[in-house]
């Protein structure tokens, strides 16, 4: 078994209970105790209010699919496979909803529909430094990377 490649950026997800054996992580992302309001990625300020006093917060590991394409160009830098699916989750918190953009396991669009459940899982990528793990959605109840 080989090590897992490492994370794209330190804070932006961590391994869950069995995140070794189907792949899925957790998201996290900050709170403001003075606004209340989820987002993400992490910063230090919140987005919602300005204010300092961030912590901290998981990310419901399954949401909803909101939009979606398919890639069918690498962009700039990328040296990935293509196609593949980009979207965005929706994500429900006590406080209102979190949208949060990103890979799709699945690359063809009229595969996926609006609503559908999605789960947070682990992916490796390609880079110029070498292999990283980043996030992605996978529909939830099928076969995960």
């Amino acid at each position: 078994m080989t090590d897992p490649a490492p994370p794209l950026s330190d804070g932006l997800f961590r391994a869950g209970p069995g995140a070794a054996d189907d792949g899925t992580i957790t998201l996290v992302g900050g709170r403001s105790a003075s606004g209340g309001r989820l987002h993400f990625p992490r910063s230090p300020v919140c987005p919602w209010t300005g204010a300092d006093d961030v912590e901290d917060a998981d990310l419901p590991r399954t949401g909803r699919l909101w939009a979606w394409t398919t890639v069918t160009a690498a962009p700039p830098g990328y040296s990935g496979p293509v196609p593949y699916g980009f979207g965005v989750v929706e994500f429900d918190d006590a406080d209102g909803v979190l949208r949060v953009v990103g890979r799709l396991t699945v690359a063809d669009a009229a595969a996926l529909r609006f609503g559908e459940p999605m789960v947070v899982v682990a992916v490796e990528l390609p880079t110029e430094r070498g292999p990283v793990t980043t996030w992605a959605f996978a529909p939830d109840g099928t076969d995960r990377p």
